[in-house]
């Protein structure tokens, strides 16, 4: 067969790379044990996870909810937010605020998250109540006509705060963001995380960190919100939790937050069953994943290897004006594409449509960004297969560069 190289991860869910035997031991093991139990109670794979989310997540997250991927996740973070606040004798708090442009899953309430202008959400119209859009920090394509990113950081953030205080706090539920977005790897100012934290204690409303995609190693920490020292109080995982080989996801909440959904009372729990949720065989899959991650010092060499890409990027930039700009941390890489780059605007389809026919001819899977395309290859790449993927996209846009500049 013809060999490809893949540097999307599939759906940037492949992190440990593609058929590792040693996860596909691990599900057969269980399912010679215990290959389902309903989530009303627990299985040792599912206790065992539990204690090493807490264990590895920041600060206070302590208890999780496991749920099926990564839009599971996000509409039950929602869902729990929005249950925290009626069991607080707050049920007036149902806004939910995400930002432009942003991608938070494909199921209810998610579909219309972010206020994309796409098919899958002109499609499902009218809207839910009481979604608000803030804009996304990008310095590089700033809504406040900046290139400073602690500027545009700090008017972003300070966006979030006006849309809370024109509402009205008391009816703000959660604030639903992802630490790096996925369309394009656009990284915040530095400012940007810390005073959306302070701004959400604020005015008690409940900040979600969306990490789905930026988990496990993926930006050079475990988890992305560690490079801002930031505590969300619900964090969503999925994709990488179980490189893909099951499908898995979890809520991650503070015990504040999951301590009003504790007890005995019949009226007491978080009502939110899923047929497959906890399942004990993609629960014991993903705790392998992350012995995995961490035996392998994957999140290291997304750190370097990353690093080093980013650095060859930037010198194709004075060969490729094409190469608008190069964002990112990890493995996780945005490259915006112009045909001026004084001006920003974004190459045409054609030209778009030539690089990707290019990338194709040379074997490499890669996704398209919101403005260009974005790399995103399992963490276990090497150094040798970086330069291999360097040396095609090089390859690639010179061909391009030729027909086009």
């Amino acid at each position: 067969g013809v060999e490809w190289m893949d540097v999307s991860s599939g759906y940037q869910c492949v992190t440990a790379g593609h058929a590792r035997e040693e996860l596909a031991e691990a599900a057969l093991e269980q399912m010679r044990e215990i290959a389902y139990f309903p989530n009303f109670g627990a299985t040792p794979p599912t206790i065992k996870l539990s204690k090493k989310l807490a264990q590895i997540t920041p600060g206070n997250l302590t208890r999780s909810f496991f749920v099926n991927g990564g839009s599971d996740a996000v509409e039950t973070a929602v869902k729990m937010a929005r249950a925290y606040h009626v069991r607080n004798k707050e049920g007036s708090r149902y806004r939910i605020i995400s930002r432009k442009g942003s991608y938070h899953g494909a199921l209810g309430i998610t579909t219309h998250l972010g206020g994309r202008d796409v098919n899958e959400q002109r499609d499902y119209v009218p809207s839910f109540p009481g979604l608000l859009y803030a804009p996304q920090p990008n310095a590089y394509r700033s809504s406040f006509n900046t290139e400073d990113p602690e500027l545009d950081a700090e008017l972003c953030a300070k966006a979030i705060q006006d849309l809370i205080e024109f509402h009205g706090p008391e009816t703000v539920s959660a604030v639903v963001a992802d630490p790096i977005p996925g369309a394009n790897a656009s990284v915040p100012g530095s400012c940007y995380w810390p005073m959306l934290r302070e701004i959400c204690n604020k005015y008690g409303v409940i900040l979600i960190g969306d990490e789905v995609i930026t988990a496990w190693g993926r930006t050079g920490k475990m988890f992305a919100l560690e490079h801002w020292g930031v505590v969300p109080d619900i964090m969503t995982v999925a994709k990488g939790l179980s490189s893909a080989h099951l499908p898995v996801g979890a809520v991650i909440a503070t015990k504040e937050i999951a301590s009003v959904f504790a007890g005995g009372e019949v009226s007491k729990p978080f009502i939110h069953a899923l047929t497959f949720g906890g399942h004990p065989v993609t629960n014991a899959v993903a705790l392998r994943n992350i012995k995995l991650i961490e035996d392998e010092n994957l999140v290291k060499n997304s750190e370097t290897q990353g690093s080093y890409i980013r650095k060859k990027l930037l010198e194709m930039m004075d060969k490729y004006p094409m190469i608008g700009c190069v964002q990112g941390k990890g493995l996780q890489i945005g490259i915006d594409l112009v045909i001026d780059r004084a001006s920003k605007e974004p190459i045409p389809h054609s030209v778009r449509e030539t690089l990707g026919d290019e990338l194709e001819k040379r074997r490499l899977l890669v996704r398209p960004g919101s403005f260009g395309f974005t790399l995103y290859p399992p963490l276990i790449i090497n150094r040798d297969e970086v330069n291999e993927l360097l040396e095609k996209m090089d390859e690639s846009f010179s061909a391009t560069h030729k027909l086009f500049f």
